[in-house]
């Protein structure tokens, strides 16, 4: 089972379930995700979702074997990891958010960190552009200047300086990392759904009258990157890591 979901009445506890390869992100996962928020979506006794992943990591972003091998996960880029939900959505990080993992949490309303989480963009250390948001979102939270250093030279963040930089809401111990999500999940599902729906949709239309051509700019460059990309390129798990090394 790559996905777990989990009820804690009205809070859905949703979980990237492939902690052998850091839940990276193969084309079976993301299927399984989109249609858990689609079921998720249309579920009245669900007000508010928590987004996490099986330990040690939140998730590593795209498996790279499938994108040298298939490449079918990497055909899933453009939609996006989600569709929105009308109720809040918070992402605790146990662990490391990498690339297309640092995406899915940056899709999330609200970020809590575990204190040995780790953020990182290495789109360009991969050969694999952004497409689900990050060149927007990235820099709404910390700033131009601190995303482009995560994207062009693979800094790699911790938790308590995402905290710092606006990352994240809170850093907590990672015993304590899922209990804290589903304290501020049941305080976000406790009023009216409709109030509750109606604030997020304001404050989330409100940010895509800023950013709807960005966005569409972005998934368009992906996409035309994707097309002519050399798939077989694309370093494995262990080059990856020797090049973050040196």
């Amino acid at each position: 089972m790559t996905l777990r979901i989990d009820r804690h009445d009205s809070v859905a506890v949703v979980t990237l379930n492939r902690p052998e390869v850091r839940n990276a992100l193969s084309s079976e996962l993301i299927a399984a995700l989109r249609a858990a928020f689609v079921e998720l979506g249309v579920d009245d006794g669900v007000r508010a979702v928590v987004l996490t992943g099986a330990d040690p990591a939140f998730c590593a972003g795209l498996d790279l074997k499938e994108v040298a091998g298939t490449g079918a996960n990497l055909g899933m880029v453009e939609d996006g990891p989600f569709a929105p939900l009308s109720k809040p959505v918070i992402a605790a990080v146990n662990g490391v958010a990498y690339t297309g993992g640092l995406e899915i949490a940056l899709c999330c309303d609200v970020r809590i960190a575990g204190e040995n989480a780790v953020f990182a963009d290495t789109h360009a250390r991969v050969g694999v552009m952004p497409g689900w948001g990050l060149t927007v979102r990235l820099p709404k939270a910390v700033g131009h200047a601190r995303a482009l250093e995560m994207s062009l030279a693979g800094t790699r963040v911790d938790a308590r300086t995402a905290l710092a930089w606006g990352l994240v809401n809170q850093v907590v111990p990672h015993d304590r990392l899922l209990d804290t999500a589903l304290d501020m999940a049941r305080r976000m599902a406790e009023p009216d759904p409709l109030a509750t729906s109606t604030l997020l949709r304001m404050y989330r239309e409100a940010g895509e009258l800023l950013e709807s051509d960005a966005l569409r700019h972005e998934r368009v460059a992906s996409q035309t990157w994707i097309s002519a990309m050399d798939r077989a390129g694309v370093p494995g798990p262990a080059e990856l890591n020797a090049r973050r090394r040196a």
